[in-house]
């Protein structure tokens, strides 16, 4: 159950291949690496949900909001007190729902939508959609207003076409709530703490008796805490014991992280206050950013960090200084016998990585440098160099800097030489994207870049195209196709790969390959001048092996109407031989080949050419069912050429109708 900045209901899976078609695992480095590492994500996946539906424990009000949501065309608005988990209950509102698929097997979207500042209007809700919006985030009554204003329109949307939507609204915002909102609302209470942590705990196969959670002291942190908060205390006693260097029993175990969260900020607030040199805070603060890593390498990091903040060495030689050891013990740092360095604390890295950010602002572009020079330093594994990654990506956007932590996504991804792209900069993008605050913001950067006339370097380009696949096709599909399709359109090997990646997702969902046919017709159609890379695009996805299975013969036939209907004519050879083929290999697929010819709404160039490519592919006929196929064919083109049917060419017949 979590609010903010601190996510953890959700976890990021690697990529699945849930349908049909090809699997695209960019450059081996994505959400799979990211939920080993405990990183918090806003995915809102199956798989997210029925993580949170086990630790999760229902709110007082919770069953009402239920049943409010339950009649199609519902929307429900939760109001509650910051920290008593009103993010949670909306996700499980939502979950309640079972399938992902309707009645017709078509995809449900499970989406969340941005309170303020993004254009959402391309998106259409279909019914059984279910869409959150959490605007707990808005803090003053101008923002709030607007939100109000986006939230009418999609609520108008969802009662229309009976889909869902639950909305999380603002604390302290009651004096400015539109009364007509009043009966759609629920207040929600806060769950009892001591179940959210016992579930937490269980879920983590921890051995306690529940006496063993009747402390004063965590009884106090239950009754006042955010959830949050508790979750991140039941994480840190799973820590405590895995660490294997906290004793063997739950009591100690318990007793570690309780310290943690309650006295760890002082803890580090009275150290710096203690140590004053530049060289030892420093150390600090590089010894956090790189715990885990090579002693050796955290000692490079130490003095590229002095460099970079422009510290003046020491005259004296090196041998004359306080050496390297006995500074790591006078700071609390620890060398284990594999030569890494940590802290002798639990989760004392982070805490001071909290405190330098949130006390040293001037220092923060300098970080920035700093990270973006130090992530590359020998001795640093992958999974050393995305720690980092994930370390300072969660700094800077706690204090309010996306903007530095993009741009090392863009120095990274334009350091990539090759194929591969810089998996730093996926990570670094991915834990953008999945921001609750600044997600929004990422995905309008992404947005701005692929729109941006001029050059795009292969490597940004890779590491956009892995991102829209592995993060954002789960979490904003439609945004994810439109900034596919612009990264399609542009020349060069990371286009192909976008290409790719573009057309796989949208065979996958017979919702999105609808909404790309119609954004490639209307690009051809509004940008005649440089209509041909769309035109291609389209005739490349109405394939038959890019189609979703069973075809949409609707949305074929606009597709390959806009196809017909001009030039290139080279390019519709691949197409027409493809649906050939199909239909002699399978019969359910002959209608594809009336429907072709009814798209050419009787265009007598169109219906040559269509004859001339059924002769190619004939001439190469090796089976009498290709000769049937492009006989059949040639009726069809007869039929619409010279008017021997009775009904209108231009409307194909609707797959009752062939059967």
């Amino acid at each position: 159950m979590t609010e903010q900045d601190r996510v953890t209901v959700n976890d990021p899976h690697g990529p699945v291949n849930n349908g049909e078609g090809h699997q695209y695992v960019f450059y081996g480095v994505g959400a799979d690496w990211m939920i080993r590492k405990g990183v918090k994500s806003l995915r809102i996946t199956r798989e997210d949900r029925s993580r949170l539906a086990d630790r999760f424990v229902p709110p007082v009000g919770y069953r009402v909001a239920a049943d409010r949501l339950e009649k199609p065309g519902s929307v429900v608005l939760l109001e509650g007190p910051p920290g008593s988990g009103r993010r949670a209950a909306a996700i499980m509102l939502l979950h309640g729902f079972g399938e992902d698929r309707d009645a017709d097997n078509e995809k449900v979207r499970f989406e969340e939508l941005h309170g303020t500042g993004e254009d959402e209007s391309h998106l259409v809700p279909g019914r059984g959609d279910r869409f959150l919006l959490d605007l707990s985030g808005i803090a003053d009554e101008e923002t709030y207003g607007k939100a109000q204003h986006r939230l009418a329109v999609r609520r108008s949307q969802v009662q229309e076409v009976g889909a869902h939507m639950v909305v999380v609204l603002p604390s302290g915002m009651e004096h400015v709530h539109p009364p007509d909102l009043d009966p759609h609302t629920v207040r929600l209470g806060r769950p009892r703490g001591v179940a959210v942590v016992t579930r937490y705990l269980r879920m983590d196969r921890m051995p306690f008796r529940p006496a063993d959670l009747g402390s004063p002291e965590l009884q106090h942190l239950c009754d006042r805490s955010p959830m949050r908060e508790l979750a991140r205390l039941a994480g840190l006693v799973s820590a405590a014991r895995d660490s294997g260097r906290f004793g063997a029993d739950f009591a100690g175990w318990l007793d570690k992280a309780m310290h943690t969260v309650t006295d760890r900020a002082n803890e580090v607030g009275r150290q710096v206050a203690a140590v004053r040199t530049a060289p030892e805070r420093a150390l600090l603060l590089a010894t956090a950013m790189f715990e885990e890593a090579p002693a050796d390498t955290v000692y490079e990091a130490w003095h590229g960090l002095l460099k970079t903040v422009r510290h003046e060495e020491e005259v004296t030689t090196e041998l004359a200084r306080t050496d390297f050891g006995e500074r790591l013990a006078e700071l609390g740092i620890e060398r284990d016998p594999d030569g890494r360095i940590r802290f002798d604390r639990l989760a004392y890295a982070d805490a001071v990585r909290t405190y330098f950010w949130a006390n040293f602002p001037g220092v923060r572009n300098d970080l920035r440098d700093w990270i973006g020079r130090a992530a590359e330093l020998r001795g640093l594994t992958t999974d050393d160099q995305l720690n980092v990654v994930v370390r300072f990506g969660e700094r800077a956007l706690a204090v309010g800097r996306p903007d530095h932590l993009f741009d090392l996504v863009a120095r990274w991804a334009d350091r990539a030489t090759g194929t591969p792209c810089d998996p730093r900069a996926v990570v670094a993008l991915e834990l953008g994207l999945g921001h609750e605050r600044f997600g929004g913001w990422f995905r309008k950067r992404m947005y701005e870049c692929v729109v941006r006339p001029g050059s795009l370097s292969d490597g940004l380009a890779r590491v956009l195209t892995t991102a829209c696949i592995q993060s954002l096709s789960t979490t904003h599909p439609d945004q994810a196709v439109v900034r596919l399709h612009y990264l399609a359109v542009r020349k060069g090997e990371a286009a192909g790969e976008a290409r790719e990646a573009l057309f796989d997702l949208a065979g996958r969902d017979r919702r999105l390959y609808r909404l790309l046919i119609d954004r490639l017709r209307d690009r051809a159609h509004r940008e005649p001048h440089w209509a041909e890379p769309h035109l291609h695009l389209l005739t490349e996805l109405l394939r038959t092996d890019r189609a979703p299975v069973p075809p949409p013969w609707p949305d074929l036939f606009l597709g390959w109407k806009a196809v017909f209907s001009q030039p290139p004519t080279e390019h519709w050879n691949p197409l027409v031989g493809s649906w050939l083929s199909a239909a002699a290999a399978d019969s359910t697929q002959k209608m594809a080949l009336d429907v072709m010819v009814g798209a050419t709404r009787g265009r007598a160039a169109a219906l040559h050419r269509l004859y001339a490519i059924a002769c190619d592919w004939t001439a190469s006929a090796r089976h009498p069912s290709q000769t049937a196929i492009a006989a059949l064919f040639w009726q069809y083109i007869d039929h619409a050429q010279y008017g021997r049917t009775e009904r209108t060419a231009a409307e194909p017949r609707t797959t009752e109708e062939a059967r």
